[in-house]
C-alpha cells in the first residue's frame, strides 16, 4: 500500500449507505471539512441531522461525478457497483469491512497537536491496527506540541540559511535535546517552584499520577440510558475502551478522551480478553484515567468480573459503575415484564451460546416456573428452542426475540417456542430471547402503539426507541 494523507477540505466526498456504519464515518470527514453527500434508499435520523447532503434513493454511477473520495458502506452487491463506477472515474474507494471492493484502506490513527500517525494492515487486520495505534499513542511524548513548535521555528531558520535536507535531522535532534537541557538547568537554578507563564502555549509534560480504571455499564444501546455517574466518568477519562454495541457518535460527544474499540461480535475477529486486560493495566500504570465502557451491565455476561480480578491482581484501582442490564431492559422496552404476579415470580438469565451450560441449568428448573432470558443467543435460537422442549417446555410456550432494544433499529418478534428457529431477525443486530408466559402480556401492553391483538402470534414489529 502507498501511504498518503488527503486534503479534503471543501472537496466532494460521496458516502454510499445510510446505516450505522455510514454514520460512524461522518465525524472524521466533517472534521477535515469535506463536502459530504450521503446516498441510500433509507437513511438514519442521526445522518440527516448532520451538515451533509442526503439523497434518499439507490446509488447511480453518475453520483461519483466530481467526487474526490468515496466511502462504500452498503451491502457487497452495491459496493461492487460503486467500485466499478469509481474505477471508471479514477477515484479511490474505501469499502468498509469489504476489502474485495476497496482500493483504499483506512488504518488506526493517532492525532496529537498537529502530528498524525496512521497504521495500516492492508485491510487484513483492523483490530491489530487499533492495538498498534494504542501502543504508539502511549509511546508518543506528552509535550509533542512543544517539539512541533521547536521544529517549525528551526525549519524556517534552516530554509533562510539554505541548510541542506540531510543536515536538518541531526540538528533537530540537538534542538529537541536542548529543550530538556534548558529545563533541567532552570530547575537547578530556581529551586522554588515557578508558576507557569500565562503566555505559554505548550502544556507541561505529563506528570506521574496514580491511574485508575472504571468498569462502566452503557446500558442496552440508547445513550439516554447512561447513568449520571457513567457520563461523569467519561468526561474525566483519558482513555476509553468501548464495546461494539456502544453508540460511538454519542461517546465522541461525551468525552475528549482517546476512544478505542475492543468490542466482540459473533463470527468476527475481535481483541482477545487477555489483551484488553493488559491494555487496562498498562494505561492505568501510565497514570491514565481509563473507562472500560461495556454494553448493558459490566457484571452480567460482560466479563467485567474477569477484568476486575485482573486489575486487582495488578494492584490497579478499579471502580464499578453499574449499567442498565440488557437482560431486563430489552424485554421491558418490548413490553414484556420478566416477572408478573401470578405468572412468573422470578426470571433466569442464561448465555445462550453455551449449550452445555444451558442444558445443565435447565435440568434444575421446572418448565414455565420462571421466565427465561437468553443473551448472546440469536444465532443459536433453533437449537435453544429444541433444548427447551427436550427439557419439558411445551412447544406452544410463548417466546420472543428482541433486537437492538432502545435504538432506532429496534425489532421484536413473538410466537410459539416451536416457531423460534424459523423467525428471521435482521442480520447483524444483537438481541435477546425471552421464553415464558410473560410474553403474552406484550399483546396487551403494546396494544396502544401496535396493531397486535390479544392472542396473536408470529408478529414482527419495529417500535423504534419505545420497543
Amino acid at each position: 500500500m502507498f501511504p498518503a494523507f488527503l486534503h479534503l477540505r471543501s472537496r466532494r466526498v460521496v458516502v454510499v449507505g445510510g446505516g450505522p456504519v455510514a454514520a460512524s464515518k461522518l465525524d472524521a470527514l466533517l472534521t477535515v471539512g469535506a463536502d459530504i453527500t450521503v446516498i441510500a434508499p433509507e437513511v438514519r435520523a442521526e445522518i440527516e441531522e448532520r451538515p451533509v447532503t442526503v439523497a434518499r434513493r439507490r446509488f447511480e454511477a453518475s453520483d461519483l461525478d466530481g467526487a474526490w473520495w468515496v466511502v462504500a458502506a452498503a451491502p457487497p452487491e452495491v459496493n461492487r457497483q460503486v467500485l466499478a463506477a469509481a474505477d471508471e472515474r479514477r477515484i479511490f474507494v474505501n469499502a468498509v469491512d469489504d476489502p474485495v471492493h476497496a482500493t483504499a484502506f483506512l488504518g488506526g490513527v493517532v492525532r496529537r497537536h498537529g502530528v498524525t500517525v496512521a497504521i495500516s494492515t492492508n485491510g487484513r487486520a483492523p483490530a491489530l491496527a487499533g492495538l498498534l495505534r494504542e501502543a504508539l499513542d502511549a509511546w508518543l511524548p506528552g509535550e509533542l506540541d512543544e517539539w512541533l513548535l521547536a521544529a517549525d521555528e528551526a525549519r524556517r531558520e534552516w530554509k533562510a540559511q539554505s541548510v541542506p535536507m540531510e543536515a536538518r535531522r541531526p540538528r533537530l535532534l540537538e534542538t529537541l535535546n536542548k529543550l530538556y537541557h534548558d529545563r533541567a538547568e532552570s530547575r537547578t537554578a530556581s529551586p522554588e517552584p515557578q508558576a507557569p507563564s500565562p503566555q505559554a502555549q505548550s502544556p507541561e509534560p505529563r506528570v506521574n499520577r496514580p491511574g485508575s480504571v472504571a468498569l462502566v455499564g452503557a446500558g442496552p444501546g440508547d445513550p439516554g440510558l447512561w447513568t449520571v455517574r457513567a457520563v461523569r466518568m467519561l468526561q474525566e477519562a483519558d482513555l476509553v475502551l468501548y464495546d461494539a454495541l456502544v453508540d460511538v457518535n454519542a461517546l465522541r460527544r461525551a468525552t475528549k478522551a482517546q476512544c478505542f474499540s475492543v468490542g466482540k461480535r459473533a463470527r468476527r475477529d475481535s481483541v482477545p480478553q487477555d489483551t484488553i486486560n493488559r491494555l487496562l493495566i498498562r494505561a492505568a500504570k501510565q497514570g491514565k484515567r481509563v473507562v472500560r465502557l461495556k454494553g448493558g451491565d459490566p457484571f452480567v455476561f460482560g466479563r467485567g468480573g474477569e477484568e476486575a480480578l485482573a486489575l486487582a491482581m495488578a494492584g490497579v484501582a478499579c471502580e464499578i459503575v453499574p449499567g442498565v442490564t440488557t437482560a431486563v431492559a430489552a424485554p421491558e422496552l418490548a413490553g414484556i415484564p420478566v416477572t408478573h404476579r401470578g405468572i412468573a415470580t422470578g426470571f433466569l438469565v442464561l448465555a445462550g451460546h453455551t449449550s452445555k451450560a444451558v442444558d445443565d441449568t435447565l435440568q434444575s428448573v421446572r418448565p414455565n416456573s420462571v421466565s427465561i432470558v437468553m443473551l448472546m443467543s440469536i444465532g443459536a435460537r433453533a437449537d435453544l428452542a429444541s433444548r427447551l422442549m427436550a427439557h419439558g417446555w411445551p412447544a406452544d410456550t410463548p417466546a420472543a426475540i428482541v433486537c437492538a432494544a432502545s435504538t432506532p433499529d429496534a425489532w421484536t418478534w413473538t410466537g410459539a417456542l416451536a416457531q423460534l428457529g424459523a423467525a428471521t431477525p435482521p442480520a447483524d443486530l444483537a438481541g435477546v430471547l425471552v421464553v415464558g408466559e410473560v410474553v403474552r402480556l406484550r399483546d396487551v401492553i403494546c396494544q396502544p402503539v401496535s396493531s397486535a391483538t390479544p392472542g396473536e402470534s408470529g408478529n414482527e414489529v419495529n417500535y423504534g426507541r419505545n420497543g
